[in-house]
């Protein structure tokens, strides 16, 4: 009895040992800033927000649209259930973020015949869309 006991103080042991070991190595782990990009980030207001098939109709369009190949990465999310505070806007429908490495292709999105044709079958879905694009700060 008194191995076992042993090896589990042991077994006990290791595993708190480990799980500071992970947490010190994270913390060590510098963080990387997103970096010499544009980001295009769209918030797109529904006229029927509750119509299931209109938002599935829109989200394969999202779907289609991030398929254009200047596009580095995207994100495409609705509301987040956080807190509700003056200064935060919960009232969106979708979301759709785009990176892309620079200016260029972000021109060449915007004149892209699937961006093209997403607005023209999708504008009449909307009531609203606000768009904010950013750069780095200069340093």
């Amino acid at each position: 009895m008194s191995n076992r006991r042993t090896f589990l103080k042991k077994a006990a042991a290791t595993i708190g040992l480990a799980g500071l070991a992970s947490h010190s190595l994270k913390a060590q782990q510098p963080m990387k800033p997103l970096s010499n990009i544009l980001i295009h980030h769209v918030y797109f207001w529904l006229k029927n927000p509750e119509d299931m098939e209109v938002r599935k109709q829109f989200e394969r369009a999202l779907k289609k649209l991030v398929t254009i190949d200047e596009i580095k990465s995207y994100h495409i999310g609705v509301p987040a259930s956080t807190e509700e505070r003056d200064v935060v806007d919960h009232s969106y429908t979708y979301s759709l973020m785009v990176i892309f490495d620079n200016k260029k292709n972000q021109d060449i999105y915007q004149k892209h015949p699937i961006h093209l044709k997403f607005v023209e079958n999708n504008e009449q879905l909307w009531t609203r869309v606000k768009v904010y694009d950013s750069v780095d700060i200069k340093n």
